[in-house]
């Protein structure tokens, strides 16, 4: 008999601590991540999870929280990681961040399951991102382009239209799968994403695991993990381009923090736990364009408490992100804003004007901001200014606002546009044969 055979035989009925919803006891042949079955002295059943060994000593989460638990539960080991299930079918269902569907669907008992948590991908099977996610939103089309394969994440602050956008980019998104992540989510929040999918069609091709909350706080930190699991095995084996939206990162963290204060783990910066980095790393690096396969891509929303860049979350996921969008007044900042691989796409996978519109365009919105500065301080505006201030309004109404949405020809060619109603071709300081070919002619 196997070894995980002849644990599932052993239960143990000496809990010796209970802290918040972490329980310890003293097992043998346990490994860190293992499952098991927690049935208390009233008949309830839970599933818990191994977080930590120390010299024979097991500390388990229990999913359904440490609330009316005794020391005299039963605890059975189930001699294996979470798995969580994976086939087609799965597309068009919700989770829980146990990983059991809660849409009132048929059982997916019967279906195949897959390790969560596996390693990252090998170097040797990645390749250099070239393609293009359109996103139908321009200030990311334009100006950062969001590949193939990157991680990347929205940072934002509470109040702004941080899920509206993240929603948006998923209906919207040139993409095969959509797998959804939500991480303490109010209902509201919830129900507007499940929602917008729908409407939009796409909830048919998406995958939503959703911890809202009211739910245990273990099922916040399985959420990444099961939705990049799934999302893996459908490009691996499905050939897929997969986009996976997870928000908000900054729950998670925190969730990590109240289990490692549970668990008495020394706190680092701001009292989250030193390890805080690879945590993060090891979720974000599960991006990857497969070599013979499909893609992983992963957009997340971190918000920023008190608008702090330099808050542990933004700051150590700036290190291992490849760029950010910074939404803040309900728009997308083009000037914080960054995509470090943008540049793989640029011209390439889109027209060949792109390159010298996105610098030429923002170049002017910066000096727009300057003469809006002029303006404010009653300063004596040139001819020129006039120019900047009109230009400036048209690129906010048509370009900076999150709703607009049109694909990336579309808007190269309203650049185009909006560059020939304020200034004339020799104001632009672009290439010639790009003025020549692209310019709108007089009276066209």
């Amino acid at each position: 008999m196997m070894q995980s055979d002849l644990q599932q035989l052993v239960r143990y009925q000496r809990v010796q601590e209970i802290v918040g919803d972490v329980i310890r006891l003293r097992a043998s042949g346990v490994a860190l991540g293992d499952m098991a079955e927690v049935e208390n002295t009233d008949g309830e059943m839970s599933l818990a999870r191994v977080i930590g060994l120390d010299r024979g000593l097991a500390s388990l989460q229990v999913f359904a929280g440490g609330k009316g638990l005794s020391t005299d539960a039963t605890v059975q080991f189930l001699g294996k990681p979470l798995e969580v299930v994976y086939s087609p079918n799965i597309l068009g269902r919700i989770f829980r961040g146990s990983g059991e569907p809660i849409d009132g669907g048929p059982d997916l008992k019967a279906e195949p399951q897959a390790k969560v948590g596996g390693p990252t991908v090998n170097p040797v099977m990645r390749v250099m991102p070239t393609k293009m996610i359109e996103t139908r939103v321009p200030m990311i089309d334009l100006f950062n382009c969001l590949v193939e394969s990157q991680k990347i994440p929205i940072f934002s602050v509470a109040g702004e239209p941080h899920s509206e956008l993240l929603a948006r980019i998923g209906f919207q998104a040139d993409a095969d799968v959509l797998v959804f992540g939500g991480l303490g989510l109010i209902f509201d929040d919830y129900h507007f994403f499940r929602t917008a999918f729908e409407q939009h069609g796409v909830f048919g091709r998406t995958v939503m695991f959703v911890n809202q909350a009211s739910d245990p706080l273990v099922e916040r930190l399985l959420v990444p993990d099961m939705a990049l699991a799934v999302a893996e095995k459908f490009a691996v084996e499905e050939g897929k381009r997969v986009l996976v939206l997870l928000t908000d990162m900054t729950a998670y963290a925190d969730a990590m923090k109240e289990i490692g204060v549970a668990q008495e783990r020394i706190p680092a910066v701001r009292g989250y736990m030193g390890d805080l980095y690879t945590q993060l790393a090891q979720r974000y690096e599960k991006a990857c364009d497969f070599k013979g396969a499909g893609s992983v891509t992963i957009l997340t929303v971190t918000t920023m408490p008190g608008d702090d860049v330099t808050h542990p979350v933004p700051d150590n996921t700036g290190y291992i992100t490849e760029g950010q969008f910074y939404l803040h007044g309900g728009i997308i900042d083009p000037f914080g804003s960054l995509s470090r691989l943008k540049q793989h796409v640029i011209g390439k996978a889109t027209r060949d004007d792109h390159s010298q519109i996105m610098n030429t365009m923002i170049r002017f919105y910066s000096e727009a901001v300057e003469a809006q500065r002029k303006q404010a301080m009653a300063f004596e505006l040139s001819p020129f200014d006039q120019k900047l201030l009109k230009y400036g309004a048209l690129f906010r109404e048509r370009f900076m606002d999150i709703r607009v949405s049109m694909g990336v020809i579309e808007a190269l060619d309203l650049c185009w546009k909006t560059l020939a109603e304020c200034f004339e071709p020799d104001e632009l300081l672009m290439k010639q044969n790009l003025i020549d070919k692209y310019f709108p002619k007089q009276g066209a």
